[in-house]
């Protein structure tokens, strides 16, 4: 058993959301009354809760004056973040609700995970926007799912990463995609000089997605001339769970750009350069052939080609 302090639960050492939008409204409004009155609760409580935040920081946040209040410097730090941390919320949120399968639902989509973990919540943010009455329910699987949904009727819309339109369906290219070989830093592709070619790719034990995935079905494809994939050193069945384990050390693996976009900045993985092969893919909505989405199903797929690629926004 370690005799070192184990350190506090997240939960413990960063404050709520309602916290930070308060502060975020003492930001925007220059006034902690103004804010506590926009948020529709007392001035005592709001400087209650700045008070409470300050302690949990350790760091003062706001100077208190009777012409108002105005951000410390690193009020004005934590400020910064918070938006970030609300924005991230309201994602987080509007991917939940579609979640949330409703009897009334009026638009039902169905996604592979890349698609549904990094595009979706931006997208039905902005039909919110658009229709707010309309009630989603999203299903979320991989490619291969996604048909069999559409084709058991129990989609409206769907959306596939694979290498070509499955069959039964209608479709159309909305992005590209590309798959990227990525490494944890300590690991020996991360420091070789030479980009890696397809036959020592195909050769190696990866860490991959599942039978059925589309950013299986690419890499089985371009990596056939080459003798096709070596077995599997993990198979996982959540894009999630690759990156985890990814990142944990115990080996390489190829995910969407989409998806380790952030591990990269933040240098918990390392891309690995790789010559020879084409890992590009697009990115289809899709629907039972024959019909045209209709209503609400319509109006998402008009947003997804007018909305840039970005993970998780609109």
């Amino acid at each position: 058993m370690s005799s070192a302090a184990e350190p506090a639960p997240l939960s413990h050492r960063v404050p709520d959301l309602g916290a930070l939008e308060l502060l975020l409204a003492v930001a925007r409004l220059g006034s902690l009354g103004r804010a506590a009155r926009e948020l529709g609760i007392t001035q005592p409580a709001a400087s209650s809760r700045i008070r409470s935040m300050e302690r949990q920081l350790g760091v003062a946040l706001v100077d208190r004056s009777p012409r108002g209040s105005r951000l410390t410097e690193s009020g004005a730090l934590v400020t910064d973040w918070a938006g970030r941390i609300v924005e991230a919320a309201e994602v987080f949120d509007a991917g939940a609700q579609a979640l949330r399968v409703r009897r009334d639902s009026r638009l039902r989509v169905a996604a592979s995970m890349t698609i549904a973990e990094y595009l979706l919540p931006g997208w039905l943010i902005a039909l919110r926007g658009e229709r707010p009455g309309t009630a989603v329910s999203l299903l979320a699987g991989n490619s291969a799912a996604v048909a069999g949904r559409l084709l058991a009727h129990e989609a409206d819309l769907g959306f596939v990463e694979g290498l070509a339109t499955p069959e039964g369906l209608d479709s159309t290219v909305i992005g590209h995609d590309r798959l990227l070989v990525v490494a944890a830093p300590a690991h020996p592709w991360s420091r070789r000089r030479k980009p890696l070619g397809p036959e020592e790719l195909a050769a190696t034990p990866l860490i991959l997605r599942e039978q059925g995935s589309g950013t299986r079905q690419v890499l089985d494809a371009a990596l056939a001339a080459y003798g096709g994939l070596a077995e599997p050193l993990l198979e996982l069945a959540s894009t999630t769970a690759v990156k985890a384990a990814t990142v944990s050390g115990h080996g390489p693996c190829v995910l969407s750009e989409l998806a380790v976009g952030e591990e990269l900045s933040a240098h918990r993985l390392a891309e690995v350069p790789v010559e020879g092969v084409s890992l590009r893919r697009d990115l289809r909505a899709v629907w039972p052939a024959g019909t045209r989405p209709a209503g609400p199903a319509r109006d998402l797929l008009s947003l997804t080609r007018r909305t840039p690629l970005i993970p998780g926004g609109a």
